[in-house]
């Protein structure tokens, strides 16, 4: 099978919540490890049992128990953000891989639970600490996982081009400095020829 697209399977059958408990970036370096057979199928424990039986067939291996020491398997949690504590640092929404934190510098954030893939990695990065996990009444689903992934790719292409934009303009800005840099001692030349010519002229009257 070719690589990217025995790559795409383990990918569409992992739960896409991003949490890095595996050890890896995200759900797809994950699977590009299990790919490359650098990586067992039983790290992930958001996908539990379930999800490392469905790589097991996929990959036409033995399953076997999840390993504990990325951590254990549990129901559906989201994200809670204690709104009489919340700052408005925006570390939460920065850290959140598939936008499921809403808010503005110095405002109020929120967490949309349904979008929330409970990967914990909002919590360690509140300073104030006012994120909380809870139980979500709903079980985490394939088309919650598809959706999952697709605001994680809308949200990288996002970044990348605030990235590129932000660089455009420190360049144009460099440009425009070292442009009026360059008039200034364009300025300075000609006002120190000026001089010199005056005193040339000066010296030729005496």
């Amino acid at each position: 099978m070719n690589t990217e697209r025995l790559v795409a399977e383990i990918d569409a059958l992992l739960p896409q919540t991003q949490c890095t408990k595996c050890g890896y970036a995200g759900c797809e370096p994950y699977a590009r490890a299990i790919a490359a057979g650098e990586a067992d199928i039983n790290r992930c424990p958001p996908g539990g049992a379930a999800g490392i039986a469905a790589l097991a067939a996929l990959l036409g291996r033995a399953p076997v128990p999840l390993d504990t020491s990325r951590g254990t398997e549990r129901p559906r949690h989201a994200a809670y953000i204690d709104e009489a504590r919340c700052i408005g640092c925006t570390l939460c929404i920065q850290a959140c891989p598939v936008d499921a934190i809403v808010g503005a510098p110095k405002q109020l954030h929120t967490v949309v639970a349904e979008l929330c893939s409970g990967c914990d990695l909002c919590v360690p990065r509140c300073p104030v600490d006012c994120i909380d996990m809870r139980p979500y009444p709903a079980a985490w689903t394939r088309a919650d996982a598809d959706a999952a992934r697709a605001r994680l790719h809308r949200r990288r292409a996002r970044l990348e081009r605030d990235k590129a934009e932000r660089e455009a303009r420190l360049a144009e800005a460099a440009l425009a400095k070292a442009g009026e840099a360059e008039t200034r001692q364009a300025f300075i030349r000609a006002a120190m020829e000026r001089a010199r010519a005056r005193r040339a002229a000066a010296s030729g009257n005496r």
